[in-house]
């Protein structure tokens, strides 16, 4: 896949910096002075290490599971992640995300792997994580830049799909609430239930977790009015699902934003333009997404505010040729291994201060 001398060159190239100064163009005025910084999100399609684990359901991961999941392709799948993750955000910023949600990862420890991997070692990053009650063990974490983000709390919120007696579990949303460069923030790191079972049938699971994240933020809300909260994951569901437009409250327009009402949420454009980040039965969904706060939304000279927001879906990413040309360059396709990424693109979001 990527050659290890390559790999060295760019490593090389990444920047001791906290933040990035551009001139960029804000609405009709000249070019500002402003800092950038890059958040984004990235499910990492099935981050296993190749140990079976007796809590969960992960023996197709091991070397003598239908995968045949060995350590010469758990070490390939961390060169590749790793790549992926050095690459989002450097257009206007060249060190890259200071902070990452991930999901689809079984621990911390291949959290660990993946950050020692030498196009991500030099950053610095630190790791939130917590084991989720999941059934096949897959969690939400956070990856960040602690030069520019200082955390101060963090906690495992549980997400109730329980019907009468039948106990189900999905993963946990973190809540992670910090300073980044001085001002507080709050994210929100999300793997919403699957659409098993069908779209319809399933959607009132990801509706509860739509729930329990907007009565988190209006908590929050309630406290400070103008409180900073990013919103970000994997939702299973697309910018206009009813779990995002009612359930969420995010709207595509800021001029239909109240305040302490609706959340801004700029990949339902994106979505329109026929863009996702990833597919199924040859359509295209937007299932990834960073959805914020009012606070976050509007230009305002009080701090960081949206700038712009993307799908990381560059070429490398995409498959080439076969039954999937043009879908996301996956890992595996059922239990044949492809050496690819993932069946996800990344998502993630400039932010800019005027200085």
């Amino acid at each position: 896949m990527i050659k290890a001398n390559h790999l060295m060159k760019i490593n090389k190239l990444i920047l001791a910096i906290t933040v990035t100064l551009f001139g960029i163009q804000i609405g009709n005025a000249q070019k500002e002075s402003v800092k950038v910084t890059a958040i984004g999100f990235y499910n990492l399609e099935n981050l296993f290490d190749t140990e079976d684990d007796p809590d969960i359901w992960d023996e197709e991961f091991t070397p003598d599971g239908s995968k045949a999941w060995t350590k010469d392709k758990y070490a390939e799948k961390l060169t590749n992640m790793a790549y992926v993750i050095s690459q989002i955000g450097t257009e206007l910023t060249p060190n890259g995300v200071s902070i990452l949600g991930i999901s689809e990862i079984e621990n911390r420890k291949v959290v660990e792997d993946l950050l020692k991997e030498p196009t991500l070692a030099g950053r610095g990053y630190e790791i939130i994580h917590y084991d989720s009650p999941d059934f096949r063990g897959i969690d939400v974490g956070l990856i960040y830049n602690p030069k520019h983000f200082k955390v101060t709390k963090s906690t495992p919120i549980a997400v109730d799909i329980s019907v009468g007696d039948n106990k189900r579990t999905t993963r946990d949303i973190l809540h992670v609430e910090g300073l980044f460069d001085g001002e507080p923030l709050h994210i929100m790191v999300n793997h919403w239930p699957s659409r098993r079972g069908g779209e319809k049938k399933s959607a009132w699971k990801r509706n509860k977790a739509a729930k329990m994240c907007r009565t988190v933020i209006d908590s929050l809300e309630i406290i400070d009015p103008g409180v900073k909260v990013i919103v970000m994951g994997d939702l299973n569901d697309d910018p206009t699902s009813e779990s995002v437009r009612s359930h969420l409250r995010a709207v595509s327009k800021k001029s239909d934003l109240r305040k302490n009402r609706f959340l801004f949420n700029p990949y339902e454009d994106i979505y329109r333009r026929g863009l996702g980040s990833n597919a199924y039965r040859d359509a295209w969904s937007l299932f990834d997404q960073l959805i914020i706060t009012e606070s976050l939304a509007k230009e305002n000279n009080q701090g960081y505010y949206f700038h712009k927001g993307q799908v990381f879906n560059k070429k490398f990413l995409i498959q080439r040729s076969g039954q999937y040309k043009g879908y996301p360059f996956r890992t595996f396709s059922f239990d044949k291994y492809q050496g690819g990424y993932s069946d996800h693109f990344p998502s993630f979001i400039y932010l800019i201060k005027k200085v």
